[in-house]
C-alpha cells in the first residue's frame, strides 16, 4: 500500500468513526430511528437518578476527537422534563471532559419554549436561560425542531438549525386529500397565522383564522372564527398541543360554522394533564402528531392519533452537519 492509499484509508476510517450519537431518557425509541437511518450504533451511556434525585451520567466508550450528537428532548411532566433537561447538560458536560471533538445537542422539543419574552413584570425569560446552560456546559450547536418562538435563535452564541416539520405535512396531506380545493387550513390562534398561510400557499389553498382570548394560562375563555368554513375539510395546523383545550374548542366552532370535518397536525404532542382524555371525548376526526415526543403509551389510549416519523429529517441533519453539507435542503424538501 502506498503513501496516497494509507492516506485515503486513514481518511475513511476517520469519516466512519468519528461520529457517535448518545441518548438519555427522554426519548430513546426516536434515537434508535435515528441511529438506524445513519447506519450507526446507539453509543453505551447510562443516565442514572439516586435516590436523593440527583442525576449522574456515565459514557461507557472513548469519545476523546469525536463529533458527538446527543439526542434528549423536552418531555415529560414538570419534575422529568427538569430531570431529562439536567441529564442533558450532564452529557453534554462529560463529553467535554472526554475531549470530544464538538458537541451537538440535538433537541426536537426545544423546553420553556415559550417562555420567550417577558409579557409581565418580574418573570423569567426562561428560554434564553435554558440556552445560557446549554453553551456553558460546551454544547457547540443545537438542532432542534419547529420553535415556539424563531427569535430563541437569538439567545444563543452558538449555531442553531431550526427544522420544520412542514414538508412532511404537506405530503401527508396531499397523500390524503387529493382535491385540496375542498380543504381549509386553519390556525387556532393568531400565532400560528404565518406558518398557516404558509402551507395554504403551497397547497393553493384558502386558510382562515381562530382568534382566542386567556383568562389564564392553558384556559382559553373566548373564541371567534375569522373565515368561512362551510362544507370544508378543516386542517388544524399548530405547532404544539399541551393541554389540547384549545384544538377541541377549536374544533366545535369550526364543525358549528359548518366545516365538514376538523383534523389537527401538530408537531409536539405534549399531552399534559387530561388531554387525552379531551382528545377521545372530542370532534375532531384526526390528529396528527410527529414523534418529536415520546407517544407510544398514547397511541394506545387515543384511537385518533397519528404519528409521523421525523426521524428521516433529524438524521439527515446530523448527517449534513457531520459532513459539512447546507441543512436549508431540508426546509423544502421530504427525506425518506
Amino acid at each position: 500500500m502506498d503513501i496516497q492509499e494509507q492516506e485515503n484509508s486513514m481518511s475513511n476510517k476517520d469519516t466512519k468513526n468519528n461520529i457517535k450519537v448518545l441518548a438519555a431518557n427522554s426519548h430513546p425509541e426516536l434515537a434508535k430511528l435515528i441511529c438506524k437511518k445513519l447506519s450507526l450504533p446507539l453509543s453505551n451511556v447510562q443516565a442514572i437518578q439516586f435516590v436523593n434525585n440527583e442525576s449522574t451520567v456515565v459514557v461507557h466508550e472513548s469519545l476523546r476527537d469525536e463529533d458527538v450528537y446527543i439526542i434528549q428532548t423536552g418531555c415529560g411532566g414538570f419534575e422529568k422534563l427538569n430531570d431529562y433537561l439536567m441529564e442533558l447538560l450532564l452529557m453534554i458536560h462529560a463529553c467535554t471532559q472526554a475531549s470530544a471533538r464538538s458537541i451537538t445537542a440535538v433537541i426536537p422539543n426545544f423546553p420553556y419554549a415559550r417562555q420567550d419574552r417577558k409579557d409581565k413584570s418580574r418573570v423569567p425569560i426562561s428560554a434564553k436561560l435554558i440556552a445560557n446552560l446549554l453553551t456553558t456546559a460546551g454544547c457547540n450547536h443545537v438542532i432542534t425542531m419547529d420553535l415556539h418562538a424563531s427569535q430563541i435563535q437569538g439567545f444563543f452564541s452558538i449555531p442553531v438549525d431550526n427544522l420544520y416539520a412542514e414538508p412532511n405535512v404537506l405530503k401527508w396531506i396531499k397523500d390524503n386529500y387529493h382535491d385540496t380545493n375542498d380543504v381549509m387550513m386553519v390556525s387556532p390562534d393568531a400565532g400560528g397565522a404565518k406558518r398557516v398561510a404558509s402551507l395554504a400557499d403551497k397547497l393553493d389553498t384558502q386558510f382562515a383564522l381562530i382568534h382566542k382570548e386567556r383568562a389564564k394560562a392553558n384556559e382559553v375563555s373566548r373564541m371567534v372564527l375569522v373565515g368561512d368554513v362551510k362544507n370544508k375539510s378543516c386542517i388544524l395546523v399548530d405547532d404544539m398541543a399541551d393541554t389540547c383545550g384549545t384544538l377541541c374548542k377549536a374544533s366545535d366552532i369550526l364543525l358549528a360554522e359548518g366545516a365538514k370535518e376538523v383534523i389537527a397536525i401538530v408537531t409536539h404532542g405534549i399531552f399534559s394533564g387530561n388531554a387525552i382524555d379531551r382528545l377521545n371525548s372530542s370532534s375532531l376526526k384526526k390528529i396528527i402528531c410527529t414523534n418529536s415526543m415520546p407517544l407510544s403509551k398514547h397511541v394506545q389510549e387515543c384511537s385518533i392519533l397519528e404519528i409521523l416519523d421525523i426521524s428521516s429529517i433529524l438524521a439527515e441533519a446530523i448527517r449534513r452537519l457531520h459532513n459539512g453539507e447546507s441543512i436549508s435542503y431540508l426546509f423544502n424538501n421530504v427525506v425518506l
